[in-house]
């Protein structure tokens, strides 16, 4: 029992560290704003194209954004609940 738990410790280890790699990308306005997420969840980067920036519609801006990373973090959720999906049925042996 021990050595399964151990076991399953590690594939979930690894599994996170995989996670920490991937890197999920969304765009919004055309490409005027880029959003990278990794795996886990954090925001990675924002890239602005100004020349597809209305800078007298800052709302516009601020609309684009929130859905990139809105989209992102979504995105990601899906990516990590897919990599983690085989480990999480081997979770009821840990009592937990």
């Amino acid at each position: 029992m021990a050595f399964d738990q151990a076991k399953m410790a590690m594939q979930m280890q690894k599994a996170q560290k995989e996670l920490a790699k991937e890197i999920v990308e969304v765009e919004a306005g055309d490409e005027a704003v880029v959003v990278q997420i990794t795996g886990e969840m954090k925001l990675k980067k924002i890239t602005i194209d100004p020349d597809k920036v209305d800078t007298e519609n800052i709302e516009e801006l601020e609309k684009w954004v929130e859905l990139a990373v809105r989209d992102g973090m979504t995105r990601a959720q899906q990516l990590a609940a897919e990599k983690m999906k085989p480990l999480m049925g081997g979770l009821g042996d840990l009592g937990l």
